[in-house]
């Protein structure tokens, strides 16, 4: 199945969102929000494989909202992001933890955007369809384990801040596709840390967006 938004102008994503996770990544509780960007070639839909790179060995899941951007704009007011929405889908943020917290400067764009490290879908659900993005249930297995558990209530910044806050930096465009922050319960946090490894089966599921399942296996 293919993404919703197979090639999107940009794909803005929003670190340390979720006050639990922050707290266990042993980071503070951020004043403004943190940004971080993929390529649109880390893109992937429903049941395609996140192929885990022969140069990284710590990569890890983070299941999130996703918002998609239906509507060009700059410096939007926060009482007005709404509007530039279009809908929601679910992304899968994965992430190479040893490039993106061990190299040099911290490599947090390299540690992210390695091809097939955004799934996203299963479908576009527009804006209309949710009464509030912030009251959504959301959850990460693994094999079928649950490992995230959580709801966007949890987030610090809400849809409409990072929206507004984002097109003081940008200019916001149709398609562009902003992943809102991960909960707790990431891999890296755990004791001892779970990385993921070829054969296994990740869904993240978040209340009325469907399911999001990927298979993970090695790169040739």
């Amino acid at each position: 199945m293919a993404a919703p938004i197979p090639d999107p102008p940009k794909v803005i994503c929003i670190g340390l969102n979720y006050r639990d996770h922050a707290a266990e990544s042993g980071a503070p509780i951020p004043a403004e929000p943190v940004l971080f960007s993929k390529f649109s070639s880390a893109i992937i839909g429903p049941e395609e494989p996140i192929v885990l790179p022969r140069v990284s060995h710590e990569v890890d899941y983070e299941a999130e909202l996703v918002v998609v951007i239906g509507k060009r704009g700059r410096y939007i007011a926060e009482d007005q992001a709404r509007n530039y929405v279009a809908g929601y889908t679910i992304g899968h943020d994965v992430s190479a933890r040893d490039w993106q917290l061990r190299k040099p400067g911290g490599q947090w764009l390299a540690g992210k955007t390695f091809d097939t490290f955004a799934p996203i879908g299963p479908a576009l659900v527009t804006a209309d369809e949710i009464r509030d993005p912030h009251r959504l249930s959301i959850e990460l297995r693994l094999n079928g384990q649950v490992m995230q558990r959580s709801n966007t209530e949890q987030m610090i910044f809400t849809v409409d801040k990072l929206v507004a806050y984002i097109s003081q930096v940008v200019t916001l465009q149709p398609g562009d596709l902003i992943f809102t922050g991960t909960p707790p319960g990431v891999g890296f946090a755990r004791k001892p840390p779970v990385f993921l490894k070829p054969g296994d089966i990740v869904e993240i599921e978040i209340e009325n967006l469907g399911i999001l399942r990927n298979p993970v296996t090695a790169e040739d």
